[in-house]
This record gives structure tokens, sequence and C-alpha cells, in this order.
């Protein structure tokens, strides 16, 4: 029997295997589109809901997706919010719906919500009332679950859930802000720059910080490559990163950690301020608190360099204090404790947290305090151990200005950590800093001298030959 023209035109899969038939209903859906707006917002919606099935399973994208943006404009319009949401979620969830019109009703609402001629992710200003608020709160949380999981959504997912984190911070809800952008692993995303992708990261790096998550935010440090920091426009981000890495090893109490961040800092090329006095102390800032923290450091060949090439350091120069601390340091010679700008080096406002008060930061800075008098009485020791192959006990605390009960504690703290050989005896009172040998160690050493010296007499006779030669014709 022959089809009828309905049956002709409906939707469905061809035979064999074609792709399935495509109804044209632009000419209805403009029609009916202008009619729903002058109709009451429950008839329009209905109006248009009837439309976009059939737009739907007609396969009339370009049409489906018309509808969909004219039903969200006219819960806008109405300023009808939980006609907003409904109509939203309806249409996202619909059996077989497009892509396409899923990505369309997302598009279309982002206006509505964030600055998307801005940043993307900022929301948008509301009035004062507490409905406004939690409607555009409710909004965002909306778009965000129609995005999960669709790949084609993924860069504005990011930037949904970066709006959510504000809204909630801005409630005071620091904790759920912080879980909720750690649902995003923006790093796996391929729809989003690499700018955006660090400032993400440490957008969670901040309110992981702010929530004292500190394990998370060492893991989440590790998510920014260190080498994509140094290219090429990064500096800003490079400045925030190791600012907020600084306050996790602040935490830990890493002191050669916290020297490296700072000197990352003082080293980047340009500051993210345009103001030339505020580049003068962000940088004088930084390199002081990198002398610093590499003075609290514990003695190794790195930190020796480190200040060895700090030493070098033409800018060094500008700052008195660091640069006579710096000197010190470096040479084998008793330092004597307080240093001459003891009270000028712990006044900088990484020994209390950025200048906080608290009893936190009190007591990271009697930390901080205590450990400089021991890196100091380190020093003196080592410099001992260069000079005495013994001596007594009594004595060398008078040198370090010790009693002697504090001396033999820090003699046996770098004993234990294999920083210093030393061994105490108590009743003689003598420290020996010189490890005794055997009769091997002894003999082997002077059969190598002598072959040294026989080696030079041996050289040296062999030129007085050659010269003499020479002269003789």
């Amino acid at each position: 029997m022959p089809q009828s023209s309905t049956e002709a035109t409906s939707s469905g899969a061809a035979s064999g295997g074609q792709l399935e038939e495509r109804i044209d209903l632009s000419t209805e859906t403009t029609q009916k589109i202008a009619q729903s707006k002058s109709l009451p917002l429950t008839d329009g919606l209905a109006l248009l809901s009837a439309l976009e099935k059939r737009c739907r399973v007609g396969n009339d994208t370009p049409s489906l997706v018309q509808v969909c943006e004219a039903s969200l404009e006219l819960c806008f319009e109405a300023n009808d919010h939980e006609a907003l949401v409904n109509t939203l979620k309806t249409l996202s969830t619909r059996r077989s719906q497009k892509s396409k019109a899923i990505a369309a009703l997302v598009t279309k609402c982002l206006p509505w919500v964030v600055d998307v001629d801005g940043d993307g992710f900022t929301p948008l200003p509301t009035a004062d009332s507490a409905d406004s608020a939690a409607n555009q709160e409710n909004l965002v949380t909306e778009l965000r679950n129609i995005t999960d999981g669709k790949m084609y959504l993924e860069a504005e997912r990011a930037r949904l859930t970066r709006s959510l984190a504000i809204l909630k911070e801005a409630n005071g809800d620091i904790a759920t802000a912080a879980t909720v952008l750690q649902d995003v692993h923006v790093e796996t995303y391929g729809s989003i720059s690499k700018r955006e992708k660090i400032e993400f990261i440490l957008e969670q790096m901040r309110l992981t910080l702010l929530k004292r998550d500190y394990v998370r935010a060492y893991i989440v440090s590790n998510k920014v490559k260190r080498s994509m920091l140094d290219e090429e426009g990064m500096s800003e981000l490079k400045i925030k990163f190791y600012v907020l890495l600084s306050q996790y090893h602040s935490h830990e109490r890493d002191a050669l950690e916290l020297a490296r961040c700072f000197h990352a800092i003082y080293s980047t090329a340009s500051s993210a301020s345009s103001d030339e006095d505020d580049d003068n102390n962000k940088w004088k800032e930084s390199l002081t608190n990198t002398v610093v923290f590499l003075c609290l450091s514990e003695y190794s060949n790195e930190v020796k360099d480190m200040m060895e090439r700090i030493n070098l350091d033409p800018q060094l120069e500008k700052i008195i204090e660091c640069k006579e601390t710096i000197k010190s340091f470096l040479k084998n010679e008793i330092i004597h404790y307080p240093l001459p700008h003891q009270a000028m080096l712990e006044s900088i406002p990484a020994f209390v947290n950025g200048g906080e008060t608290t009893d936190a930061s009190l007591a990271l800075k009697e930390h901080w305090h205590t450990t400089f008098h021991t890196r100091i009485i380190q020093h003196n020791l080592r410099v001992a151990s260069l000079y005495y192959r013994q001596i007594h006990t009594s004595r060398l605390a008078t040198l370090l200005s010790l009693s002697t009960p504090e001396t033999e504690q820090h003699l046996s703290n770098m004993v234990s950590s294999g920083a210093l050989y030393a061994k105490i005896d108590r009743p003689m009172d003598i420290v020996r800093f010189a490890k005794k040998r055997c009769e091997e160690e002894v003999l082997s050493d002077w059969a190598a001298d002598i072959k040294e010296l026989l080696g030079l007499v041996e050289e040296t006779t062999y030129l007085i030959q050659k010269e003499n030669m020479v002269q003789s014709h």
C-alpha cells in the first residue's frame, strides 16, 4: 500500500542503515515562538514543550535549539526563577536530547549568572535580598549538574564550579567551597587554556589552605609543572603560586623549602604590580626572606652553595643587614649571638604568617627564634672542629657562650644527625673532634704521601736534565 504524506515525513531510522530522516519545522517554530510570547507563562511553556518534542523526535536540531532557548527566555523575562530551573532541568533530561540543545541551554543561562564578557566565572552582582542570592546559587548549581559528565561542556563546568565556590566563600562556607572546587580535575581538561588551568589550581590551593587542609594543598600544588610557570606571561601566576606554597612550608616549618620559595619569587623576571615602589619593596622583602630562611636551614652543601650564589648577587649590597649576615655564615669564624641585626631579621612578616598575632603564629615565631640560635651554635661547633683536634669542654662552652650541659647537648644532637664527628670524655673534660685512626690507615696515608713525593722528585729531575740539555746546545 502507498504510504500517506504524514508517514512519509515521519522520523525514524531509514532502511539500509542510513541516517535518520529529518523534518523541517523551522517555519512552524518561528510562528509558535512568536505566539508563545503573547500567552501566559504556563500556556506558552506548554506550547513550546509540545513543539520541542516534535523537533527532537524529528531531528530538526536548529529548530530544537531555538525552542529550548525561547522557553528559557520566557521564564527569565517573567522573572519566575522556579519555572526557569524546572524548565532547564526538564529540557536537559529529555530522552535522547541532542547535545547541541543541552549546550545551548547552558550557554543561554550563563550570562544571567556570571560575567561572560570578563573572566567567565565571576558571579554577577545581585540584589541585597537573600532570595536573589539563593536563586543565583541555585541556578549555578543546576547548570553545574547539567554539565556533569559531558566532555563538550567541560570548560563551562570548570567555570561554573569556580563561580559556585566564590558564592560559597562569600557566604563564609570555606569548607564547602574547597570541596566543590576539588571535584573538578581541571588538569585533565583539553578545552581550557594552560593559563586558566593554573589559575584554577591556584584557587584550589588557596581554598584548601584557608580550610587548613595542608596535605591536600600540597597534593594540589604538585599538579602545577614548575616549567610552565617559567614561560612568558606567567610571572604573576608564578609569584602567586610560590606565595601559596610558602604558606604550606611555613606550617611544616621547613626553612629550606621556604628559602627556595622566596628565592623563586625574588628571581621572577617581572612583578605583578606596575608600581615601581611596590616592585622594590617586593624584591627586597623576598630577598630578605630568602637570606633569613637560608640561615635557619640545616647546614648542607646545597645550603652553602645557595648562600654563595646569593652572596654574589649585586642586589644584596642594597640590604646591608642581609649582606653582613650571609658573610658571617660563610666565614669560618665564631658568630656571637645575638647578631647585630638580629631584631630586624626576626621582625619580617614571614616569621609569623604574614603578621598574624594568633597563638599559632606566636608559637611559630618562637620556633624560628629558637632555631636561629641553634643554627648559630651549630655553625660555631663546625668552626671549632676545623681548628681544634681536641678541646676542653669548659673552654668550648666559653667560646659558644653556653653552659657545659647545653654545649654537650648540641654536640650530641649534631653527632646523632651525622653532621659532626666528636667524642666527649667527661672525666677528662675533653671533646675530641679528630677521629682516631688505626695503624693501617696511618700507613696507607704515609705510603700515599711518599708515592706523591717521589713522583714530584722524579718530575723535577727530568725537567732539570731537560733544561741542561737545551742549554748545552
